[in-house]
């Protein structure tokens, strides 16, 4: 199996998209060229060939008269004619190998049509010239943008065979490289998906104002949000790093106002000035934020728990 894009300068929308199909069919030969027999001889022809054709592996957008975007008239270039037709497949491998979990028809239609929407359509726009990803030169369609050769790269190696193999190589780790964003962003998903059940189970302690989780990498944030709106705090058991947290819960995913704030005394604060504030001898730190601090013990966070709503309590009462 061959898979053609255009030999030359590379972007992130044909990289994604070669990277996709090779997740999907690893034995394929990645070929780089512009030569119109080879390219029509190909088994997929990805951002070359003048034709969009999934059925017959064509995924190309620079023809005359083409239209295609999606429903929110986004338009499309190669990474989203690719990802529309095998996202979802792709989405059911990666999780399946990274994560061996096995998703439903569903809910890899879902994953893939999020990662649309938080990274594919950015490379596509940033591809037919509407848009940039994210302001400056680091957003994602710039970093894979540098891994073409520049000028110097081009005078040190010439133009030929040595050419033609670099560019190839540096194609190679732009497509290593949305592999891992790729594979991240369905471990991600993934992680949300099974998270959910251990969210819901979890306890509920201060009279129903503060949940505990046992484990604190659990994402919790997309399920509190949703269907606890009494919630006021999250406590946790940091494994990793041996510690117990608290949190404030985010309004919104993108958002650092909260619903509350841990005590403003205790922004900033650490270890034994934070201990003398809050008379919890293990309390570790407040962030400045005051949206998460740390005690050592569980009886610690739990005593900085009540702390906290105690000071709210008092605040609201003064207003």
């Amino acid at each position: 199996m061959v898979i053609v894009t255009h030999s030359g300068k590379f972007h992130a929308d044909d990289a994604w998209a070669v990277a996709v199909l090779k997740i999907l069919f690893p034995q394929a030969e990645v070929l780089r060229t512009r030569d119109a027999a080879r390219v029509e001889a190909a088994d997929f022809a990805v951002d070359v060939g003048g034709i969009w054709d999934a059925a017959t592996g064509r995924f190309d957008h620079h023809q005359k008269g083409f239209v295609g975007a999606r429903q929110t008239g986004v338009p499309y270039a190669s990474a989203g004619l690719v990802w529309k037709e095998y996202g979802a497949r792709c989405v059911s491998t990666l999780a399946a190998a990274h994560t061996g979990h096995r998703l439903s028809d569903d809910q890899a239609a879902e994953m893939a049509y999020s990662i649309d929407a938080d990274v594919v359509q950015y490379l596509d726009l940033s591809d037919v010239g509407a848009a940039k990803n994210a302001p400056g030169g680091y957003g994602l369609s710039a970093v894979v943008s540098g891994f073409n050769p520049n000028w110097l790269d081009e005078q040190r190696l010439g133009y030929g065979d040595a050419d033609d193999a670099y560019r190839l190589s540096q194609f190679s780790r732009a497509m290593d490289l949305l592999t891992d964003i790729m594979t991240n962003a369905v471990k991600y998903r993934v992680g949300v998906l099974l998270a959910v059940e251990q969210v819901r189970q979890a306890e509920v302690l201060e009279e129903g104002r503060v949940l505990f989780l046992q484990n604190g990498a659990v994402p919790w944030g997309q399920v509190v949000r949703k269907e606890m709106p009494e919630l006021l705090f999250v406590i946790s058991h940091n494994i990793a790093e041996q510690r117990y947290m608290i949190h404030a819960i985010p309004v919104s995913p993108d958002s650092f106002k909260a619903r509350a704030d841990l005590p403003e005394a205790w922004a900033g604060l650490r270890d034994a000035q934070l201990a003398a504030v809050t008379g919890v001898e293990d309390a570790g730190f407040c962030h400045n934020g005051r949206f998460i601090a740390a005690a050592k013990s569980y009886e610690g966070i739990r005593r900085m728990a009540s702390l906290a709503l105690e000071a709210l309590q008092r605040q609201q009462r003064d207003v």
